[in-house]
């Protein structure tokens, strides 16, 4: 396979086969994200993308999924994406789903019929970042879109009948927002009722403005007691009936795994736990928890 620069998948999508019909990401100035710096957002020619899959039909003896990458391919023409789907489907006919990165921007520009043609061709499931519901910490993260925005799209994904995986942040409004952050971020996922859910730990990466931030004073890393606090306040106000929620990632301090709401008071009684255990330890010793 052929791949221009660094390449990010979902951890979901760790065994599909990744082919990039776009370059980069067209937003691409949040303050925390480190991703495709090093290039610029372009479209990827459509006989390449189908050369692609050519090879990967020569190369393996089954491919079961496939993710879209880079951060933004649904910004590609409809009739151009319609095409790459209907060769995914006439290249591997035992591929089970098609999946990409969604951005807010990317969705508002296609209608809803070619959102439900996209659906019919094969695209089963986009992953959008939503990272706060907290317009104060979508502000000076430089996200480009208001929680209202996000839900508005979310909900316009799953109106057209694919499925929804959606994640937003731990930490990302530092201890002053801490509230706010945890609280409006459970509404807006409640208000999108996405198939999926995870949840991230804010790391903290080279060269972005975050970093700079940190390191001047000006933005404050919650301690791991007040990301289980964070974490508390989350839960206790999702209801997201069927969301499957997953804090598994490797930032997470806490791994947390159920659906919801029938899991909650589960996953409640798990972190209560973690912040008992936490009680207990002298600071210097809360990583190793």
């Amino acid at each position: 396979m052929r791949y221009y620069g660094s390449v990010y998948r979902p951890p979901s999508e760790a065994y599909s086969l990744i082919v990039q019909v776009t370059y980069g990401c067209s937003h691409n100035t949040c303050a925390f994200c480190s991703m495709y710096k090093e290039k610029r957002f372009a479209i990827r020619p459509l006989e390449e993308v189908l050369e692609d899959f050519r090879i990967a039909r020569r190369t393996y003896a089954r491919v079961g999924r496939v993710f879209l990458a880079d951060g933004d391919a649904l910004v590609r023409k409809a009739n151009e994406l319609y095409t790459i789907l209907d060769t995914i489907r006439e290249l591997f006919p035992e591929c089970e789903r098609v999946t990409s990165y969604a951005s807010p921007a990317s969705i508002r520009i296609r209608t809803e019929e070619e959102l439900r043609t996209l659906r019919d061709k094969g695209l089963t499931m986009v992953y959008m970042g939503l990272e706060s519901g907290c317009d104060d910490v979508l502000k000076r993260m430089r996200k480009g879109h208001m929680s209202a925005e996000i839900v508005e799209m979310g909900q316009k994904v799953r109106r057209c009948g694919m499925a929804l995986s959606v994640t937003a942040i731990t930490g990302l409004g530092g201890p002053e927002l801490l509230e706010r952050h945890a609280i409006e971020t459970a509404e807006a996922f409640n208000a999108m009722n996405p198939e999926y859910i995870g949840m991230l730990t804010l790391m903290v990466e080279p060269e972005t403005p975050l970093y700079d931030w940190v390191k001047d004073g000006s933005f404050r890393l919650l301690t791991q007691p007040q990301v289980l606090r964070e974490t508390r306040l989350l839960m206790e106000h999702l209801d997201s009936p069927g969301s499957v929620f997953r804090m598994n990632h490797a930032s997470n301090y806490l791994v947390l795994k159920g659906t919801l709401n029938q899991d909650k008071e589960a996953m409640l009684r798990t972190i209560d736990a973690a912040e008992h255990d936490l009680s207990r330890l002298r600071p210097e010793e809360w990583r190793g928890l």
